[in-house]
């Protein structure tokens, strides 16, 4: 995924940053993302990625590259007496 980004970031002139968040931001489940800044362009690229709207073409291509994992130590199944 990361080789991707970059390549979506180059033919967009942007930092792989802004198109990782604005990726993250695309997702509806995502209602608050973590950001670690630890330079003013890390927040920067973060604001700035506020403003990115991907193609469904490139979110394709941001998507490809994942395989789905099962979901582990899930506690849905245990009742209160546990």
């Amino acid at each position: 995924m990361v080789d991707v980004i970059g390549a979506v970031a180059a033919e967009r002139a942007l930092p792989p940053a802004q198109v990782a968040l604005a990726w993250l931001l695309g997702k509806p489940a995502v209602t608050a993302p973590v950001v670690g800044a630890t330079k003013l362009r890390h927040l920067e690229d973060a604001i700035a990625a506020v403003d990115v709207t991907l193609g469904e073409d490139e979110v394709a291509r941001l998507e490809a590259p994942y395989r789905p994992h099962p979901v582990l130590g899930t506690t849905d199944h245990q009742t209160s007496a546990d």
